[in-house]
């Protein structure tokens, strides 16, 4: 039944797609204006390590007791994962009678996918008391549909880059403005370490419309120490806490995020303590970013003493953060299942990472149209001195073909899109 009704929402997907929030302001005052009845928001955007950076987040107002809605995207098996309502995932009864009111307050009208899951997240979240809602931008943010909230609490941009040119604009300076739009007047704004370029942009924004800019490497600075301690120092604050669990060094980085947003915003939780971050930092959980698998069918066809990761990074910048974490891997032989949308750099995401693999099954994604062909795929590996890269028909086929061919035992990383990677864990059970 959710798919009919999402199969419905698609087909109202306006003719061309242009960046506005007319649409979604429409069908929110038909709605009744729900993004106006929320509880704090902390609104995230930047390109990469946004969804980890707001699952830190959500784990540690957890572990302080504090109820948290969140909203992101996409989702990798259940449409349902987008929308997390006080802790809580809805019931498919419930998700498909919010799909279906937002529907017909639409009342047919040209409405994008994202705009109206949107709209449909702000009404559940109005319904529902909690202490903070984390809201994290689809695509850009000057224009995103969720950039209707006018006076969140926090605003926070994890690293800027290359990323949707076809919609953000093709130099990272356009992509930087679109991003510094969920900047609000004095509002503070959290913000990774950028290029100088990126950071400029930033800095002129926040400038201009008077942003109070918190920085990372000048106002909080994060370091692992040699027990894997993990050290943040912000303005007035030292905490030595638990290495994140999501595996990846980035991660470091991206708990630093969340960590200054919890020092900013500390004052008005009276239920945050060092115990609730170290309790928090150790139950983060977001799938396909670096995850090893542990149990199903997938890893059943591997001989025991071999490992199977998966990450859903697909750009350039993902893919040398996963390069940079592949060279701590050096005790088994690497290979590697890549599949990747045909409208992403391509080549961009292979530069830093096909030579890292021994061997490499290229598939299409299933039932996605924009899918690059599996043939298509093996020959940029080659291109990049990836020499053992080959075409396979599924997952499975490339796995069988991988336990035949590369010396064990070996660890295997699917990777390239979460697309690709929703498919895994929907196939791994």
């Amino acid at each position: 039944m959710i798919d009919a009704v999402l199969e419905r929402l698609t087909r109202l997907h306006p003719k061309v797609i242009d960046l506005s929030l007319d649409r979604v302001l429409r069908l929110l005052a038909a709605l009744g204006d729900p993004q106006d009845r929320l509880p704090p928001v902390i609104h995230v955007a930047g390109t990469n390590g946004k969804g980890s950076t707001v699952a830190t987040l959500r784990a540690l107002f957890e572990a302080a007791g504090c109820r948290v809605h969140v909203y992101t995207s996409p989702h990798l098996v259940r449409f349902a994962e987008r929308i997390r309502i006080a802790g809580s995932l809805p019931s498919d009864a419930g998700m498909l009678s919010l799909l279906e009111e937002v529907e017909a307050a639409n009342a047919g009208q040209p409405i994008t996918f994202f705009e109206i899951t949107t709209a449909a997240a702000f009404l559940a979240f109005s319904r529902v008391p909690a202490d903070v809602c984390i809201l994290e931008t689809g695509l850009g943010g000057r224009l995103d549909a969720t950039n209707v909230v006018a006076h969140p609490a926090l605003t926070l941009l994890t690293p800027i880059a290359m990323d949707h040119e076809q919609f953000l604009g093709g130099r990272i300076e356009a992509i930087a403005a679109e991003k510094a739009g969920i900047m609000k007047r004095a509002v503070a704004c959290i913000v990774a370490k950028q290029g100088r370029k990126a950071m400029k942009v930033l800095e002129a924004r926040s400038s201009e419309i008077g942003v109070p800019l918190i920085k990372e490497g000048e106002d909080f600075f994060v370091r692992t120490v040699s027990d894997g301690t993990l050290v943040y120092k912000g303005r007035a604050v030292e905490w030595r806490l638990p290495p994140p669990v999501l595996a990846g060094a980035f991660q470091h980085r991206n708990a630093a995020l969340a960590l200054a947003a919890i020092e900013r915003l500390w004052p008005d939780f009276p239920g945050l303590s060092l115990a609730a971050l170290e309790k928090g930092i150790r139950a983060v959980e977001w799938p396909a970013r670096l995850q090893r698998l542990t149990t199903g069918p997938l890893l059943d066809l591997l001989p025991a003493d071999w490992e199977l990761w998966l990450d859903g990074g697909h750009n350039p910048h993902a893919a040398e953060a996963l390069a940079q974490h592949t060279r701590t891997w050096r005790d088994k032989p690497l290979a590697a299942v890549f599949g990747i949308l045909a409208n992403k750099d391509v080549d961009g995401y292979l530069e830093p990472l096909a030579a890292r693999f021994h061997t490499l099954r290229t598939v299409a994604i299933p039932g996605e149209p924009s899918a690059l062909a599996a043939e298509a795929a093996a020959a940029a590996a080659i291109r990049h001195f990836c020499l053992d890269a080959k075409p396979a028909t599924s997952v499975e086929a490339a796995l069988r073909d991988l336990r035949t061919c590369v010396p064990g035992p070996a660890r295997i990383l699917i990777c390239g899109s979460l697309y690709l990677a929703g498919t895994v864990l929907a196939e791994n059970g």
